[in-house]
């Protein structure tokens, strides 16, 4: 079983990527004084934290204070990674929550055992903001998409299913 984390006031709260456009593997990483929480996930999930997020900053009044979300802290070696997120404003603490739970690998055959690890982080606007605007610039640093099917599209190609496979497109 995997450990479970809480960090109620982040120092920051960052993501970050190892690795070349087409094999980059996207971490989360909460830090909270010498405490680092790692967890890896796929880039679709960071891109829609950052859209869910923002859509929950705009309802908030902005943040006064400015906030750049750090690189990852070295190593980066995940804990787990995610399956399911959550988020949540503690307007008492004025804090957003961000809860992400364990993916529990589980064969066809048999059910997963035990209960998720989870891992409960609360962050500042701010801290939210920075994340957001360093989530949503390495989302955009991937490979383009193809203009047809949406597919990535490699530096030596791409065979679009549109196209039944019959001619390749190129970036």
């Amino acid at each position: 079983m995997s450990n479970s984390f809480a960090l109620d006031d982040v120092d920051d709260l960052t993501t970050g990527t190892v690795g070349e456009p087409g094999q980059r593997v996207f971490y989360l990483q909460a830090r909270q004084g010498a405490q680092v929480v790692t967890l890896r996930l796929e880039k679709t999930q960071v891109a829609a934290l950052c859209e869910y997020l923002a859509a929950m900053l705009a309802d908030l009044p902005p943040s006064a204070v400015d906030h750049d979300a750090g690189d990852l802290v070295e190593p980066v070696v995940a804990e787990w990674v995610v399956g399911t997120m959550g988020v949540s404003y503690d307007e008492a603490a004025d804090r957003i929550l961000v809860l992400a739970q364990e993916l529990l690998a589980d064969a066809e055959d048999t059910e997963p055992e035990g209960e998720p690890a989870e891992a409960r982080m609360r962050a500042t606007r701010a801290q939210v903001a920075a994340f957001i605007r360093r989530g949503k610039g390495l989302v955009a640093a991937g490979r383009p998409p193809c203009p047809l099917c949406g597919g990535p599209l490699d530096p030596e190609g791409h065979t679009c299913v549109r196209l039944n496979g019959h001619r390749g497109l190129r970036r």
